[in-house]
């Protein structure tokens, strides 16, 4: 059916009228309705968050400009959340009547936000509290349309115009403070530029923050420097988690937000100049990265977020092709993939962060490698777990080691441990020293209990287990913290001999690589390693060797050593200074210990590397040495003592 144009025409006046007639009733009643808003925020504030929300007067300016002064939001029983004294915006009314709020310009005068913690209370924490709606739970597994949803409104409120004087942002957590203070910030024709005057109890610096920001069209390029001489240093940090951190510049890009169909991209890069670390759960001295960049695209859809595999981490000249996903569609899922593409040894090694690496410094090598490392953990199937890791070589040659010598170990050497910071006594190992026992001359028993004990497979991997790795990784999962580790070992050697006991990111990262250079390159016999291993590690307190340990605990060279003795030193390995606490006040071994040796022993049995002859006619461990006056044995009674004489004279009489 054909409409004819008069009708439409028509229609389209009253369309019109009616338009103008809105727009009529808006103007005129446009203060009632922003009192009307202001009350609901109001309402919402205290039934919602248990916050005071108020502001002193509120008028329009014009159709669309709103002018507000004094704008206050206090949490019940905390200190004041926001302050402003005065605020003039406006907003698109088009957008307004769709209910979508889209501030046009905004103009800051004397205000600020304040985080304050004191004690336990904090007063932001209503405003963290999760919603324990069902279907917002399960909207929020769309995590591409949840994320676009709040990413467009947080832009639409950022303003196409924005001028801000005398704002402070500022944080109190139990005394340990720190503000940022804008003195003005200008955003104009989509050009950012600002100064800031960051202060915290250790230091006072100037920033400058200037670049390109467009919210509308979901973009932007900005810079941050240093007003003042020397790097920027980063707030709060090194007061509430004792970390140091400063950088040159930083640069943050936003390329474009795109979304289609249920999945989100966002596309951009990221890069800081000198960036400079200091923690001591990360290394001793500080750590420094001279130039690094991540271009960057994240992946949201339903059911998964990640970081997909085209994105690109630049350290130095080391590149990086990373994938990062977690997955909630079945069950769910963490997977880390890295890809580092064929690249010369030399400038991988001249690429390592300063202070994280230091036993490399000075080293080369020649040829190329890449390596792939493929992790998978099933949260509801942790049995599952994937950990390959494969580093493939071309030509690949050290021509001059650094500070950490690996051809030191063929050679006589002098070996001092470092315990708690405090250097030990130094153990020459060589023949020179008396208590140095070649392999050779060591009990077997002792050779097989300890490869048992530590490290059964010694003689046939090259440094590191993998399945000793995959378990370590669960139960560090398990447990949320470090609790297990996954130690061969050549990786105990290593530590031992060229780094410290500290418990480190760095000392962590250089054993692994200090490791695979050794085992991979054939730089010391299987054998050889063994050998330094018995003559350095700690058997008890000072004590220092095989050679040492055997006439301390038993007066015996280590090739007298019966199966027993060696069960029971293979058990103390790991707490060497606390072997005492093993023994009972009447100096025998405790219940545990025995069971202890004894599940050892059944496990040798099992593996065929003891049979029932080997322990025929052995008795119980008895401490002989002068590790006997370490352990805490009751002094008898003088009727005890007498018979004891009398049974140890019919012992002899015998």
């Amino acid at each position: 059916m054909k409409i004819p144009k008069q009708k439409i025409y028509k229609i389209l006046k009253i369309l019109a009228v009616l338009l103008v007639l809105l727009c009529i009733g808006l103007y005129f009643f446009r203060d009632s309705l922003l009192k009307q808003a202001i009350a609901k925020v109001k309402h919402k504030m205290a039934v919602s968050y248990n916050s005071d929300f108020s502001v002193k007067e509120a008028s329009f300016d014009g159709l669309s400009s709103i002018k507000l002064t004094d704008v206050i939001l206090v949490p019940k029983g905390a200190d004041t959340l926001l302050k402003i004294e005065k605020i003039e915006t406006s907003v698109s009314l088009s957008n307004l009547l769709i209910g979508d709020v889209q501030v046009g310009t905004l103009k800051i005068n004397n205000g600020y936000i304040q985080l304050v913690k004191k004690g336990k209370i904090r007063n932001f924490d209503a405003f963290l509290k999760r919603n324990s709606d069902d279907s917002e739970k399960s909207e929020k597994r769309k995590y591409g349309a949840f994320a676009y949803r709040i990413i467009s409104k947080l832009l639409n409120l950022v303003p196409t115009d924005m001028h801000l004087e005398k704002f402070q942002f500022k944080i109190d957590d139990n005394g340990k403070t720190a503000s940022i203070a804008i003195d003005k910030l200008v955003l104009n024709d989509k050009q950012l530029e600002t100064n800031l005057h960051v202060q915290s109890k250790n230091f006072d610096q100037r920033w400058n923050i200037k670049g390109f920001a467009d919210p509308r069209n979901e973009k932007a390029d900005i810079r941050f420097f240093n007003l003042d001489t020397g790097a920027i240093r980063v707030p709060y940090l090194d007061e509430r988690y004792n970390l140091k951190a400063s950088f040159d510049s930083i640069r943050l890009n936003v390329e474009k937000i795109d979304k289609s169909g249920s999945e989100l991209h966002i596309d951009g890069f990221t890069s800081i100049t000198n960036l400079k670390i200091n923690h001591p759960k990360i290394a001793s001295k500080d750590v420094v990265i001279k130039n690094a960049r991540f271009d960057y695209r994240f992946l949201l859809g339903d059911n998964f977020i990640s970081i997909d595999s085209t994105s690109t981490m630049q350290l130095n000249k080391i590149k990086v092709k990373p994938y990062i996903s977690y997955d909630t569609e079945e069950d769910t899922v963490y997977t880390l993939k890295v890809n580092i593409p064929k690249m010369k040894a030399q400038d991988f090694i001249v690429s390592l962060p300063d202070g994280l690496f230091t036993h490399f410094q000075g080293m080369q090598a020649t040829g190329n490698f890449d390596y792939k490392l493929d992790f998978k953990f099933n949260q509801n199937k942790p049995n599952t777990l994937v950990f390959d890791s494969k580093l493939n070589k071309e030509d690949l040659r050290i021509t001059k080691y650094g500070e950490a010598d690996l051809n030191k170990l063929n050679g006589e050497f002098v070996y001092r441990a470092i315990i708690q910071n405090v250097l030990q006594r130094p153990i020459l190992v060589g023949n020179a020293n008396p208590n140095y026992t070649p392999l050779d001359q060591i009990s077997p028993y002792l050779r097989k209990c300890v490869l048992t004990t530590e490290d059964p497979s010694f003689f046939s991997h090259r440094g590191f287990i993998n399945e000793a790795f995959k378990q370590s990784i669960l139960k560090n999962i398990r447990t949320k913290k470090f609790s297990r580790g996954a130690s061969t070992i050549s990786m105990q050697l290593i530590k031992n001999v060229f780094l410290t006991r500290e418990k480190t990111l760095s000392r962590k990262l250089e054993e692994i690589l200090l490791v695979y250079i050794l085992e991979n390159n054939r730089i010391v016999s299987k054998e050889r390693m063994l050998e330094v291993y018995f003559n350095i590690i700690e058997w008890g307190p000072n004590v220092y060797g095989i050679g040492e340990a055997s006439h301390f605990y038993f007066q015996k060279s280590p090739s007298d050593l019966n199966v027993d003795e060696c069960l029971y030193l293979a058990t103390i390995i790991p707490k060497p200074r606390k072997f005492m606490y093993q023994f009972n006040d009447q100096g025998n071994l405790k219940d545990y210990a025995i069971k202890n040796q004894k599940f050892l022993k059944n496990l040798m049995f099992r593996r065929g590397l003891l049979v029932p002859e080997d322990t025929l006619g052995q008795l119980p461990v008895y401490i002989s040495g002068s590790a006997r006056s370490l352990i805490k044995i009751k002094a008898p009674d003088s009727t005890a003592v007498k018979n004891d004489s009398l049974a140890v004279d019919d012992e002899f009489d015998l």
